[in-house]
């Protein structure tokens, strides 16, 4: 499963406000670059060209990372836990040990550079569920979503959604591609 890159640019874009780091500015920028270029392509992927020129700067930007980001100081003998560092540092750590991840949107088709599209399918649910309490049972609930889905997927293809809950009394709904 790939990073959600979008929480991941926001976190780049603290690290820089608050530490003004060079490494954090340049990943950034190559994130915003890689997503426009994905974004553009007609298969919503880089080419295999495209994909190891960015593993190569984003390798070169992480290693200059860790020239640039202060030494994480020796665990003093006799204390226990881990040594906390910065977020920052934590960061760094985390895209250089999940590069494939991180670079996933820009591989596979099926990968977002962000997740906006399940965030917002998600809340309604929620809100549905804070205004009444609950859904009283799964089935209501499984109802609720299909609907939900249903009603989705018609405005995708362009569908006011009372022409589709029409659509769909009339048992139309084959005629459009749905299930």
């Amino acid at each position: 499963m790939g990073y959600v890159v979008s929480h991941l640019m926001r976190e780049l874009t603290f690290v820089v406000e608050s530490n003004g780091y060079v490494w954090a500015k340049n990943m950034k920028r190559l994130l915003k670059e890689t997503c426009a270029k994905v974004s553009k392509n007609e298969q919503k992927k880089l080419t295999d060209k495209d994909y190891a020129n960015l593993q190569k700067r984003f390798r070169n930007i992480i290693t200059r990372g860790e020239k640039e980001l202060p030494p994480v100081p020796p665990k003093p003998s006799g204390k226990r836990g881990r040594i906390a560092k910065s977020e920052a540092h934590n960061l760094w750590e985390r895209m250089s040990e999940n590069e494939q991840s991180v670079l996933l949107f820009a591989k596979n088709s099926h990968v977002s550079f962000t997740n906006n599209r399940a965030e917002r399918d998600l809340r309604m649910a929620k809100v549905k569920q804070k205004v009444s309490g609950c859904f009283r049972t799964v089935r209501y609930a499984q109802a609720y979503c299909r609907i939900s889905s249903y009603l989705q997927t018609m405005a995708n293809k362009g569908y006011n959604p009372l022409i589709a809950i029409q659509m769909a009394l009339a048992g139309k709904i084959n005629d459009v591609g749905c299930e």
